[in-house]
């Protein structure tokens, strides 16, 4: 987490710096808000403590962001996303492993008594916030929620799955996280009012469309992190060493 959030964030902006650019889109995450407390959180709300290192370091990338911003004259717009899916998720997240281990008929790892909430975001409503913020032209600072502005408990999630699926889940009851948030709950008035941002995706549309998403995924015997094959073009005649391509 150091090397890639902090060290990786320094490196963009210094790059950034060093070539005159002049704005910067950074990736936060909702864990930021730690102990916050119940939400919904607000862009304003304390940060008083985080509860893992991934959060740590994404209050240490939106800082040095902040710095740069105020040394070098670099506008940032840190964009905090709240749980995003949809097809293509890593496996190792929550509604990509309950989706496969569903399909597949294998045990769900249930977490605590399911009744922590999260505020599910479709991966094409935080692509829109994205466009958006690319266009923001205001402070030379800025923090904005992407969320979906609803949470649901883990429970009820893990009921809509199957609901979809038509299977049973099969559950193995595992004690909470230390590192987990109890709640996720952006609050996106001000992504709304200043970034046009609104999310289109309702939780169970989009469950539909990544369990349909799924299960083409694992019929055409793809990769767990992508298809078999390299969906880069190849470079026709010229070799790798001319255009950068696998050949």
């Amino acid at each position: 987490y150091i090397e890639t959030n902090v060290t990786g964030t320094l490196n963009v902006l210094e790059a950034a710096r060093a070539t005159r650019i002049s704005q910067v889109v950074f990736g936060s995450s909702s864990s930021v808000y730690g102990a916050s407390g119940k939400g919904p959180f607000k862009e304003s709300s304390s940060l008083p403590a985080t509860l893992s290192p991934y959060a740590a370091t994404k209050i240490a990338g939106e800082q040095l962001c902040s710095v740069y911003s105020h040394l070098h004259g670099i506008r940032c717009v840190v964009l905090r996303f709240f749980t995003v899916y949809g097809p293509g998720q890593r496996p190792d997240l929550a509604i990509s492993k309950f989706t496969r281990a569903i399909l597949e008929g294998r045990p769900i790892p249930f977490h605590g008594d399911g009744s922590s909430r999260r505020d599910y975001t479709h991966v094409s409503d935080i692509v829109a916030g994205i466009s958006s913020a690319l266009e923001y032209r205001k402070t030379p600072y800025e923090v904005f929620n992407l969320g979906n502005g609803h949470r649901i408990t883990l429970a009820e999630l893990v009921e809509t799955l199957e609901q979809i699926t038509g299977k049973a889940a099969l559950i193995e009851r595992v004690p909470a996280q230390a590192a987990d948030m109890r709640e996720t709950w952006a609050d996106i008035g001000s992504a709304r009012q200043v970034l046009g941002y609104e999310p289109k995706i309702a939780l169970r549309a989009g469950l539909e469309q990544f369990a349909a998403w799924a299960t083409r995924d694992a019929t055409e015997g793809r990769e767990s992190f992508g298809p078999a094959r390299d969906p880069r073009p190849t470079c026709g005649n010229a070799g790798p060493d001319q255009c950068g391509c696998k050949g």
